[in-house]
C-alpha cells in the first residue's frame, strides 16, 4: 500500500520554483517556526536545490538572488529579526535549565552573530547553580535521585551529564553535594 503513495509522488511533477514561490515557501514556514535569517535562508536553498537537481535547466544562482530578496523583504518588514529569535531562544533555554555554554553552541548553530550572542545572554540573570539544579531535577540525578544508595552509585555519571550539559565542574558538584 505504501508503494502506490510513493509512485503518486513520484509522478507529480514539481511545481515550477519562482520568486513568488519561494516567499509563499518562506511565509509558511515562518507562520508555523520563529526562525533566524540564517536558517531560513538554508530552508530555502534546500528547496532550490532539490528543485534544480529536478530540472536541471534551472539555473541555481537565479534561486539563491531570489532567496536573497525575500529575506531582506522579510527582514524590513519585521518577519525575520534575529535578536527577537535570540531572546525567544535564550529564554526558553533557561527555563529548561540550559547553561549559557549549551545556549550560544545552539545559537551559533542557527547562524546568529556571535557579538548578539554574547550581549543577550550578558543581558540575562542567571544563576548557574538555579540552572543546573533544574537540570537534576528533570533528569533526577543527584540530590533528585529515588535512593540514597542510586545516589552515591551514580554520582560519577550525573556529574558527567551536568558538564557535558555545559555547567563548571565546582557547579556540579555543589549542586551533586546539595539536599533538597
Amino acid at each position: 500500500m505504501a508503494d502506490v503513495f510513493e509512485l503518486e509522488k513520484k509522478d507529480k511533477p514539481m511545481r515550477k520554483m519562482t520568486k513568488m514561490r519561494i516567499k509563499n515557501i518562506g511565509l509558511y514556514y515562518l507562520k508555523r517556526f520563529e526562525s533566524s535569517v540564517a536558517n531560513l535562508r538554508s530552508v530555502l536553498r534546500r528547496r532550490v536545490n532539490d528543485y534544480a537537481f529536478h530540472t536541471p535547466e534551472f539555473v541555481k544562482q537565479e534561486g539563491y538572488d531570489w532567496i536573497e530578496e525575500v529575506l531582506s523583504d522579510f527582514q524590513r518588514v519585521g518577519y525575520l529579526n534575529d535578536a527577537r529569535y535570540s531572546e525567544l531562544k535564550i529564554k526558553d533555554y533557561m527555563a529548561a535549565g540550559k547553561s549559557p555554554r549549551y545556549i550560544h553552541g545552539k545559537l551559533r548553530e542557527k547562524g546568529i552573530d556571535e557579538n548578539l550572542i554574547e550581549k543577550l545572554i550578558a543581558e540575562q540573570d542567571f544563576d548557574p547553580f538555579e540552572s543546573a539544579l533544574k537540570l537534576a531535577r528533570k533528569r533526577r540525578i543527584g540530590p533528585f535521585s529515588a535512593s540514597e544508595e542510586i545516589r552515591k552509585e551514580r554520582r560519577s555519571k550525573d556529574l558527567a551529564i551536568l558538564v557535558r550539559a555545559g555547567f563548571d565542574y565546582d557547579v556540579a558538584v555543589k549542586v551533586l553535594e546539595s539536599q533538597v
